[in-house]
């Protein structure tokens, strides 16, 4: 041991450690509901990556910045189709 106490992992809500230069993908499903994989897993069917890799702080800020609009992408059309019609 070195003595180092430079903390290299992060301790997550759910107790579990998580490596700090773990990276994740912004997730998107086909419903535009957005969230982060970590890279080392295989993205499961039904969601596509957005963007590079990141830090998990930075994938976070950025479905931050993208999901501006928690409804699922079919209820928004049917909302929209509904004012159109009423128009």
């Amino acid at each position: 041991m070195s003595g180092d106490t430079t903390a290299q992992d992060t301790t997550t809500a759910e107790g579990t450690a998580q490596a700090a230069d773990e990276l994740f993908h912004v997730v998107r499903n086909h419903e535009e509901q957005y969230s982060i994989w970590r890279t080392d897993k295989p993205v499961p069917d039904g969601w596509e990556t957005v963007g590079e890799p990141m830090a998990k702080d930075a994938c976070l800020e950025r479905i931050g910045e993208l999901w501006t609009d928690m409804r699922p992408a079919s209820l928004r059309r049917a909302m929209e189709g509904a004012a159109a019609d009423t128009r």
